[in-house]
């Protein structure tokens, strides 16, 4: 049974937009956002997982409207905020949470059109989405930009170097934004979720066999409900980085310490996923 529906006046009628919205985090952010008094324009590129969350709104289904969209589209981009503006009047904030995650490889064995895919969506997607609100958001009383990085943006996982390399340009992209935009109203966060029990491996496409004699339970995770309501209580208090999950936190603390320690650990690791 839920029992975060607090109503704040951070989220109370303000308009969020929510990039991945048909599943994951992207679906508890929508649920979240409503249950505390937000509009939502959902986006997600499934038009069937995005009714799916409409559908779990129930009586406050007239609270969100959905827009079925593939960020990597920088013609659909461009037309998506007259879209949200006339569908609610306005726009507060975005939170960029849509992103794939690569084929489990090497760097070597990676193809250029897995790389170029995992980039377009997770980095240039959201360059995107970033260059088409934020003149609007610059002409509310108070805004807020949400980017969620990854526990991969700031420490490296082999198998999944680009895709890293995606949210690290997400996490400095941020960083950068937060200083440009410091004497204005718009707000910055950057969100590193640890292991999220999402379901982004198949959204991404990807095949991942476990290690033999491995188990799903033997990975533990943050459920979706969770990491949603860390991420919205970041956003409430407004901080800059927001670490969602007692691994993110740890290895943040860890890699900053020793990097070269946390990098040959985590290689331990992942060693019997990479092969």
């Amino acid at each position: 049974m839920r029992t975060f529906n607090k109503k704040s006046m951070i989220f109370k009628d303000k308009v969020f937009v929510v990039t991945g919205a048909g599943s994951g985090m992207g679906r508890e952010l929508v649920l979240q956002l409503v249950e505390r008094g937000a509009r939502v324009a959902a986006v997600d590129l499934n038009a069937d997982t995005l009714k799916e969350t409409l559908a779990l709104l129930n009586e406050n289904a007239d609270h969100c409207s959905s827009h079925v969209l593939n960020i990597a589209d920088q013609d659909g981009i461009a037309q998506l905020p007259q879209a949200v503006i006339a569908a609610h009047g306005c726009v507060d904030a975005i939170i960029n949470n849509a992103g794939i995650i690569q084929p489990f490889v090497r760097v070597n064995d990676l193809s250029f059109e897995a790389i170029h895919r995992v980039m377009d969506v997770n980095f240039f997607g959201l360059l995107g989405m970033i260059k088409v609100f934020l003149p609007h958001l610059l002409l509310r009383p108070e805004a807020h930009i949400i980017n969620v990085s990854s526990m991969g943006g700031f420490l490296p996982v082999p198998g999944q170097s680009v895709y890293g390399a995606s949210k690290a340009a997400v996490k400095l992209l941020s960083e950068g934004l937060y200083a440009e935009l410091r004497d204005t109203n718009v707000k910055v966060s950057v969100v590193f979720p640890g292991a999220i029990n999402t379901n982004i491996t198949a959204n991404s496409g990807v095949h991942m066999e476990l290690p033999k004699g491995a188990k799903a339970s033997d990975y533990k995770t943050l459920s979706a409900p969770e990491a949603a309501q860390i991420i919205l209580k970041g956003i409430e208090n407004n901080e800059l980085r927001i670490y969602v999950g007692s691994d993110s936190k740890f290895m943040n603390f860890l890699y900053r310490l020793a990097p070269t320690f946390a990098t040959n650990f985590i290689a331990k690791k992942m060693k019997g996923l990479l092969g």
